[in-house]
């Protein structure tokens, strides 16, 4: 709801801008007029009047259209910086709806299916497409053990990702607090020989409203992923919300389909005869 409040306010900024660039023209289309009525009276004046005084009248005439330049200049340039700033504004709207877009197709994916490989499969490829992330992980609360597991990685392999204890280290505070982490180091992001999977750039704690169920941990970027905008930063807190759901749901119907194939089996046990 707040993004599509944000979306609507740009839009209302996008039509007063055309409206100001709107009235601008109709003025002067009026001073055009103005000036060209004031000009064949002065014409006409210069006519009536000796020689002195028609030098007199050019010179007046020269003046009161070099102020009247020199205004035309000052509003032109007004108007030209409200162009600048009406197609940062469009630029702006249009990278937000695009994301939009991306957004929702990635949701849609994410709760297409219930099989818990899938889920994360989906998860990573929209980690990498949709936030430019080069290394990552994604870890899992393991509750039994208070432990988040990696369940599944992106550039690294999934044995260099070390289990964390719940609570400890910047992975295990992020899903303690359920705060998102990010460097202070995060716009030199490139110096691939830093990265580590203990101290990552980014954390993302997958949330189900306050309630953790694990991370996302990012260590590097793209190349051309020079920094986060403010767009990239709503984007990680809704795909936390839908990764969250999906996983936990496929998780939970993994587990229900495997009791429900135990609990099927030991009853066609019990339904078999007994041999002689």
């Amino acid at each position: 709801m707040e993004r599509e409040t944000s979306i609507g306010k740009k839009a209302d900024e996008f039509l007063q801008l055309f409206r100001k660039g709107e009235e601008f023209t109709h003025e002067i289309l009026k001073e055009n007029e103005r000036l060209r009525f004031k000009l064949a009276q002065l014409e006409e004046a210069i006519e009536r009047s000796g020689d002195e005084a028609k030098i007199r009248l050019y010179e007046e005439r020269i003046k009161f259209t070099e102020d009247e330049l020199n205004s035309l200049k000052e509003r032109f340039r007004q108007v030209e910086e409200e162009n600048k700033d009406f197609a940062a504004k469009y630029v702006e709207v249009e990278d937000e709806n695009n994301n939009l877009a991306n957004l929702y197709v990635a949701s849609y994916q994410l709760h297409s299916t219930l099989d818990f490989n899938e889920v994360l499969r989906i998860v990573l490829e929209i980690v990498i497409n949709l936030i430019g992330a080069e290394k990552f992980s994604v870890l899992l609360i393991e509750e039994k053990t208070n432990e988040l597991i990696p369940v599944g990685a992106e550039g690294i392999s999934i044995s260099d990702v070390p289990k964390v204890r719940f609570g400890e280290g910047i992975i295990g505070t992020a899903a303690k607090e359920g705060e998102s982490y990010f460097s202070e180091n995060i716009h030199n992001l490139h110096n691939r020989g830093s990265i580590s999977t203990e101290t990552p750039i980014v954390c993302i704690p997958l949330k189900i409203k306050e309630h953790v169920i694990g991370v996302i941990a990012i260590y590097s970027l793209l190349l051309q992923k020079e920094k986060f905008s403010n767009v990239d930063y709503e984007l990680f807190n809704l795909l936390a919300g839908h990764a969250a759901t999906a996983i936990f749901s496929s998780r939970l119907y993994t587990q229900s389909e495997r009791k429900l194939t135990t609990i099927q089996s030991f009853l066609d046990m019990l339904k078999e005869k007994p041999r002689r």
